[in-house]
């Protein structure tokens, strides 16, 4: 434990929600909720405006959509999300070399090691200039949290939430933890909670005064033990700048269950592309390869197959995916598959190419004659007469009306509202979904930008040297303009 609130957590405030407002005019100031769009879709985050009729994240779309039926639905634009986040890790890298990313919108900081005296009045002002420093380069809002240990700048800048800055001095952890539900403490989940409060145990202080030796015989040793200290407000983590991750994976839901083979299979080659793609961004590699298959009654399978060296081959990934899906069955309907790679590694073993490659080129020439129309050229033509689906809140550029977003969709029509980060709401125009002059757009700047920007190939954010000074933040108050991957 320090003697002085060093360490500093950032929690952007409804990060998702909070940039889509800030890049649509029209929704600022009112209730917007951004995630999965169809039946079996997950909220990711709510703005405030959503969350006071309680939508949160984590929530099946369906039951936020009955809580809160005039909202906005959009789903999520990951593009914009980590170029604001790059700006953000930017101004914290700017701090210190110790920096410890959660999330595109959380993380911890060691102010001590990037030299900040160690008095709480010099980390409150660094924690002042960063929020001003974000509000500048980004249009958004950030919540900080100071204190002596990691577990407790979390609570602390989840109680500065939305917008604010709390520092808890070392010497009143137990005073202020007290009251505190025990579902405040990282790692008291559900069923932790429910095994307490059928002891007795409710409150932080309740937790500390029934003593280590009780909660290791409710919880176990280590997380009993691990429980009492952190009721006692002590937690010795230290700031990770790099974090090595154990695995790369990615899912789907559908919306329908799929029962057709020849589509499953579609889907896991598509999965294993996309996991691909992930793994060389992160400039990894990996031997095992996972699939994971979520059936019509929720039973979950997983299978794996481990190759003989790490590799980041499509070929190769491709390939095991689909020998791991033949041993499922799956004629009854599959609501959900993922695709993974673990035992990561920062090299590929090249000999493993080769063991696929005359299979690779076999398969292509079928794979293409088995595509609607016969061959190459008929598959490539294939694609392109596929219907556009225009999701909510998606980038749109038409060749008059200029840039605005997908406000809905269906029965062969496509609603977008035209407008910018930095206009007056937009108008609403309709168009069929197949109109030529209809196309995807790219995310728009949130600050700093102009009716002059276009929509080239600007950042969505721009650099803090651009805008020295807090703009104002146009339309809806501090709730209104500010989570999973957080979902705060």
């Amino acid at each position: 434990m320090r003697a002085a609130p060093t360490i500093l957590h950032l929690d952007m405030d409804a990060f998702y929600a909070a940039a889509e407002q800030a890049a649509k005019p029209s929704l600022r100031g009112k209730p917007v909720v951004v995630g999965g769009i169809g039946p079996r879709g997950v909220v990711a985050t709510a703005s405030y405006e959503a969350r006071i009729f309680g939508v949160r994240s984590a929530m099946p779309t369906a039951q936020a959509r009955r809580l809160c039926p005039n909202a906005a639905y959009l789903s999520p634009r990951f593009t914009l999300y980590r170029q604001v986040s790059d700006t953000v890790m930017e101004l914290l890298h700017a701090l210190s070399p110790l920096v410890e990313p959660l999330s595109l919108d959380e993380a911890f900081v060691d102010l001590e090691a990037g030299g900040v005296p160690p008095r709480t009045e010099a980390v409150r002002a660094v924690g002042e200039q960063l929020r001003r420093d974000i509000r500048a380069a980004t249009g958004l809002t950030g919540s900080v949290g100071l204190a002596g240990a990691k577990m407790l700048a979390k609570i602390a800048s989840e109680a500065a939430k939305p917008n604010g800055l709390v520092v808890i001095e070392p010497g009143t952890e137990r005073e202020l933890l007290g009251p505190m539900t025990v579902r405040t403490l990282p790692g008291v989940g559900p069923a932790t909670a429910e095994t307490l409060r059928r002891a007795g145990i409710h409150t932080v202080a309740e937790t500390a005064e029934a003593g280590e030796a009780e909660l290791v015989r409710l919880l176990g040793r280590a997380h009993g033990a691990g429980l009492y200290a952190m009721a006692l407000g002590q937690d010795d983590r230290p700031v990770v700048a790099e974090r090595d991750a154990k695995s790369i994976s990615v899912e789907d839901t559908f919306e329908v269950d799929l029962t057709d083979r020849t589509r499953v299979r579609a889907e896991v080659l598509r999965l294993a592309d996309r996991c691909v793609q992930r793994l060389r961004a992160a400039g990894r590699s990996g031997r095992t390869v996972v699939i994971k298959v979520r059936n019509y009654d929720f039973s979950t399978l997983t299978r794996s197959e481990t190759l003989r060296g790490p590799t980041d081959d499509p070929g190769v990934i491709r390939e095991a995916a689909v020998r791991l899906l033949d041993m499922v069955d799956t004629t009854g309907g599959v609501r959900l598959l993922g695709v993974g790679v673990s035992g990561l590694a920062d090299f590929t073993q090249e000999d493993l190419f080769a063991q696929i490659a005359s299979e690779r080129e076999a398969a292509e020439p079928a794979e293409a004659a088995s595509e609607p129309g016969g061959g190459g050229d008929g598959g490539e033509a294939s694609e392109a007469e596929r219907p556009r689906r225009w999701h909510p809140g998606l980038d749109v550029l038409h060749d008059e009306f200029g840039p605005g977003w997908v406000q809905g969709s269906g029965v062969g029509r496509v609603t977008v509202r035209f407008e910018t980060p930095w206009s007056a709401p937009g108008r609403v125009r309709t168009f069929a979904v197949e109109d030529p002059a209809l196309r995807p757009g790219e995310p728009l700047p949130l600050v700093g930008g102009g009716p002059e920007s276009g929509q080239s190939s600007e950042p969505a954010i721009l650099p803090k040297s651009v805008s020295p000074e807090p703009p104002e933040f146009p339309g809806g108050s501090e709730s209104g303009s500010g989570e999973e991957m957080s979902s705060r």
